[in-house]
């Protein structure tokens, strides 16, 4: 299974392209963990950021488009499924990680503080949030029925880097648990699925929105 720098593929004859894309930014000045919270939006970049996801992929065969429930999620994919004339699918299986975290400003202080140290005692599970083997199941049986609703042509899921990333290790074969700072899934990035029938060909990452990257919040999220 062969990786390259590009996430844009033609789907031809057999073969069917799923990108599991993540989020563009979200307004969040308070700098809160907002997890699976409602009334977190885009902020005016990352409006920007979805508005040129769907330029890079406006000359795609996008038949199939599926969002989280959560309002970040749903704003990125909504030019793209504008532009190729579909409806979003919601899909609650691409949805967040659950997190202890949820709603609170997280830093190394709060993270060390003794109160919490029984979030803490294993970092394989995590003990802290949803388990990455849930995590991995519901993305991999979301991106199955994705595949299977765009047959010979490409699907889009919008979700959020850890259940992104987590779906990328399961299909790569690696290890679920990992240090988050190493994840390749920058905001508004494509991790794009090849499948020739339902074998999985290759997996391709791209950042569309690359030059809009240093403008981004560094404040926590997902």
């Amino acid at each position: 299974m062969g990786q390259s720098a590009s996430g844009s593929a033609a789907a031809v004859g057999d073969l069917t392209v799923v990108h599991l894309m993540r989020h563009g930014e979200v307004h969040n000045p308070d700098g809160v963990l907002y997890g699976r919270l409602d009334g977190f939006h885009l902020s005016e970049l990352g409006q920007q950021m979805a508005r040129v996801l769907a330029a890079h992929l406006e000359t795609n065969d996008i038949t199939h488009v599926v969002a989280s429930p959560l309002e970040r999620a749903q704003e990125t994919a909504a030019p793209i499924a504008a532009d190729h004339d579909v409806q979003i699918a919601t899909d609650v299986r691409v949805i967040e990680s659950e997190n202890e975290f949820e709603g609170r400003t997280v830093g190394l202080t709060d993270l060390l503080h003794p109160r919490n140290w029984h979030l803490f005692t294993d970092i394989t599970k995590p003990s802290w949030g949803e388990p990455y083997e849930e995590i991995a199941t519901r993305m991999l049986a979301a991106i199955a029925d994705a595949r299977d609703a765009a047959r010979g042509h490409e699907a889009v899921l919008v979700s959020h880097q850890l259940p992104v990333w987590t779906a990328r290790n399961k299909l790569e074969g690696r290890r679920l648990w990992h240090d988050p700072r190493k994840r390749q899934c920058t905001l508004a990035s494509l991790t794009s699925l090849t499948y020739h029938g339902d074998e999985l060909a290759s997996i391709t990452y791209s950042e569309p929105a690359a030059e809009l990257l240093a403008r981004a919040s560094r404040s926590v999220g997902a």
